[in-house]
């Protein structure tokens, strides 16, 4: 027997996968949902918080032009 990973992308398809584990043509491994891994707890402290300064003074400023426009 194979073992593959599926995507599930509508809910109807639980009900499929049970009706055919009860007929024995395959057997649901993992019934948990996942959720997507935040990408600051994926790369923590990757940044300087020197850098983040920076960086958030420069955003804020560039909002600050983008919303006051002087033209």
């Amino acid at each position: 027997m194979e073992t593959i990973l599926i995507q599930i992308k509508d809910v109807k398809a639980y009900k499929l996968l049970e009706d055919l584990e009860d007929l024995h043509i395959l057997k649901v491994l993992k019934k948990s949902v996942q959720s997507p891994q935040k990408l600051s707890e994926k790369y923590p402290g990757k940044l300087s918080s020197d850098v983040v300064d920076e960086l958030q003074d420069y955003v804020t400023q560039s909002r600050s032009e983008w919303n006051n426009p002087t033209i």
